[in-house]
């Protein structure tokens, strides 16, 4: 895998070590994206990757084969960290291969009532064939979704599909080896990414708040960033780990012990 076309893909660079001066932000109500119906904005980029496999081999993630185009990575911004009925998602990001090319479609709510349109434009983008990726998707996002979609009496498209968590493989690989197995250390060990002016998860739920409340949307805008390049690092680590199991098998083989 190109790493440094990754890096320009991504449009990170790698820190030095300096420190950047911090700007004041300016008070903004705008927010990006096309309203597709009340309250309900959408986001889409194209970028142009290092050719990814046409079949993946799920066998690092004790899982089959998965073909690129049925390959569906997503990630949520949610109004809290701890699940639950009263917690929802207010942004789903997800990225596929199309095209020739990766895909990052990105919905968020503007206001509470479009909660229905959104679960339901989400819906849209999932079929029968489709299999998942995320970063600890199978204990949060998933569940998550599911809960509102039950709340809002509508069948859950995520049910019964196929879904490769990637937390999980990084754990048993690496749990001895790096500091953490978050995903922010996952693509700087792997994809030497480092973000720069990321709005951290944890700070989503108060910028979505502060906007319906009437204040600047300048933190929605990052935390839209910070989505974005989840979906894209989620991307990036199934093409780094795809062959992990492969490579397991034949240094642990007598063949692959020699020198």
């Amino acid at each position: 895998m190109d790493l440094a076309a990754l890096r320009r893909m991504a449009g990170v660079r790698e820190r030095l070590g300096m420190v950047r001066p911090v700007a004041p932000r300016p008070m903004t109500r705008d927010v990006p994206g096309e309203e597709i119906s009340p309250g309900l904005r959408y986001l889409e980029y194209t970028t142009a990757w290092p050719e990814p496999p046409v079949e993946f081999d799920l066998s690092f993630a004790r899982l089959a084969t998965a073909r690129r185009e049925h390959l569906l990575h997503f990630d949520t911004e949610t109004t809290g960290l701890a699940g639950g009925t009263g917690t929802r998602a207010f942004m789903i990001g997800a990225a596929d291969w199309h095209g020739g090319q990766l895909r990052v479609r990105q919905l968020y709510m503007t206001s509470m009532a479009a909660e229905s349109a959104m679960l339901t434009a989400f819906a849209s983008w999932v079929g029968t064939h489709t299999v998942l990726v995320s970063y600890n998707g199978k204990s949060y996002d998933a569940p998550l979704l599911a809960t509102r979609y039950r709340l809002a009496r509508m069948p859950n498209p995520l049910s019964g599909l196929t879904h490769v968590d990637l937390l999980h493989p990084m754990r048993r690989r690496f749990r001895h080896v790096w500091e953490n197995c978050k995903m922010q250390t996952a693509e700087r060990k792997l994809l030497r990414i480092v973000r720069e002016d990321d709005l951290p998860g944890s700070e989503a739920p108060r910028a979505w708040l502060t906007y319906l409340r009437g204040g600047s949307s300048a933190d929605l805008a990052r935390v839209a960033a910070h989505n974005l390049q989840d979906v894209r690092s989620l991307s990036g680590l199934l093409v780094e780990a795809q062959g992990w199991a492969a490579q397991d098998a034949h240094a642990a083989s007598p063949a692959g012990n020699e020198k």
